[in-house]
Formats: structure tokens, C-alpha cells, sequence
């Protein structure tokens, strides 16, 4: 790996993570098409990368929202809940059945847009109230479907949550730190579920560790700096930047599944 590779990440990683940590997305989502256009991650590799770069650069905006007395309340539990044994049959998938890259990219387009468009409407003419938030069981259920793609894909499971949670009536200033936290501890098991399989499997399945630490190492920086700013923005234009990034996302994911030998 180049110095200027390790760069490009470093500073992927802090410009991502300043953007999206204050909706509780850890930039793992817009960090995948990066390793894998510009850094040329091979793939299943990338995957592992990804969640390695969740695991460094977590500590950074989780620290600053714990200090603003964010991490209370139940949310950040039930999420784990869930999101902690998808991880494992996610990279157990990823390894030995998975389907190809394109599939994952139009279907999570297909979720994302319409998500994203409805925030971004929502937030620019909030007229209608919320709907009621999600019970604990379909909470659970949607955190065990989001964590088995952050295990297959190696993102965070908060740019699918997100969108969803705010969508239910659920305050920005929850759903980020609880969302972070579950992609924290998700990629904590997800990584050490790919070492156990590194060693016994066949293939490049191994993370990348210097680039996915510099990545890390940015998205640190930027994770805190986002966090710090996260209450001094109003709940409008946080819904407004998560359906922005919801949207942009699934635009770039189906541009990218529609291009053929992806």
C-alpha cells in the first residue's frame, strides 16, 4: 500500500464520518464504494475492512455523546439486541453463499430511495405527525435484518435504521447515538467472526488492517467532531441530511448495480 492510499482513507474516513455521525450512520455505507473504486479493496476483504474501520472510528463520536448524556435509555440495547447475532450469520453468508455485490446494491437502493425521499419531503413540509414508534419486537426484528447486511456488507446498520426510526416519530438526538453504538459493538463481533473464518477458510478473507485503521483513524477524528456538533443542530436539518445521505446513497448504489462485471 502506497502512502498515498493510506491518505485517500484517512481522509475518506474523516470526511465521512463528520457528515454522518450526526444521524447516527458511522460512514461505513458511503466508505464500501470508495474501498472498492478508489482503494481497490478486493472483495470479500473489503468487507472486514469496512467493519474494522466501525470499530476505530466508533470511539471517537461515542465518547462525545456520552458526555452530552446521550447513550441513556433502552434504544442503543434493543439494537444490539439484534443487530449482534446478525452480524455472525451475516459473515457466515459473505463467506460461503454469498450472492454477488449487485444484488446488494439494487436492493438497498430500492429500500433507501423511497426512505430517503420521504424524509426529505418530511422534513421540508412537516405538516403530518409522526407515525408511533416501532414496538420492541419489530425494534429487535429490524435490528437482526440490518445486522446480518452489515455482516454480509460490512456497514453500519444506522443508514437503513436511520431513515426508518426518524421516520417513526423517534428523535435524532436518540436515534444517533443508539444506532452508532449498535454498529460499534456489531462490528466489534462482525471483525472477530472474520478472523475466526481467516482461519479456517480459504481466500482473501482478511481484513486489511493498515488501511482499515488509517480509515478508522479519520473516521476517529471526524466521529467526535460530528458528534460536537450533533446538539447544536436543529431535529428540521438533521432529518433533512439523513434523507439527503439516504437518497444520494441509493442513487449511487443503483448506478453501481446497473453497470455490468461490478
Amino acid at each position: 500500500m502506497t502512502w498515498q492510499t493510506g491518505l485517500t482513507g484517512f481522509l475518506a474516513g474523516l470526511l465521512i464520518s463528520l457528515v454522518t455521525t450526526p444521524v447516527g450512520v458511522s460512514g461505513a455505507v458511503f466508505l464500501l464504494p470508495v474501498q472498492l473504486s478508489i482503494l481497490h479493496v478486493p472483495s470479500p476483504a473489503v468487507t472486514p475492512t469496512n467493519l474494522m474501520f466501525n470499530v476505530v472510528a466508533g470511539p471517537g463520536a461515542l465518547a462525545r455523546y456520552r458526555r452530552n448524556g446521550q447513550l441513556t435509555g433502552p434504544l442503543a440495547r434493543l439494537l444490539i439486541a439484534g443487530t449482534v447475532p446478525g452480524v455472525i450469520f451475516g459473515a457466515i453468508i459473505r463467506v460461503f453463499a454469498i450472492p454477488g455485490p449487485q444484488v446488494f446494491r439494487l436492493v438497498a437502493a430500492a429500500v433507501l430511495l423511497p426512505l430517503g425521499l420521504w424524509l426529505v419531503v418530511r422534513a421540508l413540509r412537516p405538516a403530518k405527525a409522526d407515525r408511533p414508534p416501532l414496538s420492541r419486537r419489530t425494534t429487535i426484528g429490524l435490528s437482526l435484518v440490518t445486522g446480518a447486511v452489515g455482516g454480509i456488507y460490512g456497514i453500519g446498520g444506522g443508514s437503513i435504521l436511520g431513515p426508518i426510526l426518524a421516520g417513526r416519530g423517534v428523535p435524532m438526538t436518540q436515534i444517533a447515538p443508539a444506532a452508532l453504538a449498535a454498529t460499534f459493538v456489531t462490528s466489534l463481533v462482525g471483525a472477530g467472526t472474520y478472523g475466526i473464518l481467516a482461519l479456517t477458510t480459504s481466500g482473501d478473507i482478511a481484513p486489511h488492517w493498515i488501511l482499515g485503521l488509517l480509515c478508522g483513524a479519520g473516521g476517529l477524528i471526524g466521529g467526535y467532531l460530528g458528534a460536537r456538533l450533533q446538539p447544536y443542530l436543529p431535529e428540521r436539518a438533521l432529518r433533512l441530511l439523513l434523507g439527503t445521505l439516504a437518497t444520494a446513497l441509493a442513487v449511487l448504489y443503483l448506478i453501481q448495480g446497473l453497470q455490468p462485471h461490478q
